[in-house]
């Protein structure tokens, strides 16, 4: 496998918070304004844009403004890119890169 682990640090390190997981779950059933991802937890408006903020810099998550408005979606490229990165680093390999393996 030629890839950069480098470059899934930042999305794994995002995932990687309760609060980040749950606006990704709430995100799977489709595009949400600010607002009512704010409605399903006890976080300030400022919190919830600081989470937002590291989902959009990693590109996990999509955003894009109406009026006053923000509306966030997933990004499901990235989503599938992160998929098979980790499906190629857990598999089976016939050249393993560590030197006890086999």
């Amino acid at each position: 496998m030629k890839c950069s682990y480098a470059e899934y640090v930042p999305v794994i390190k995002a995932l990687a918070d309760e609060t980040r997981l749950k606006i990704i779950d709430m995100l799977s059933c489709g595009e949400m304004c600010a607002c009512k991802i704010l409605e399903s937890f006890s976080i300030t408006q400022p919190t919830l844009s600081y989470h937002m903020k590291i989902l959009c810099d990693t590109d996990f998550v999509i955003s894009r403004r109406e009026g006053s408005w923000m509306y966030y979606s997933l990004n499901f490229d990235k989503q599938q890119e992160l998929f098979v990165f980790l499906s190629e680093i857990t598999s089976d390999k016939e050249n393993c890169i560590c030197s006890d393996c086999k």
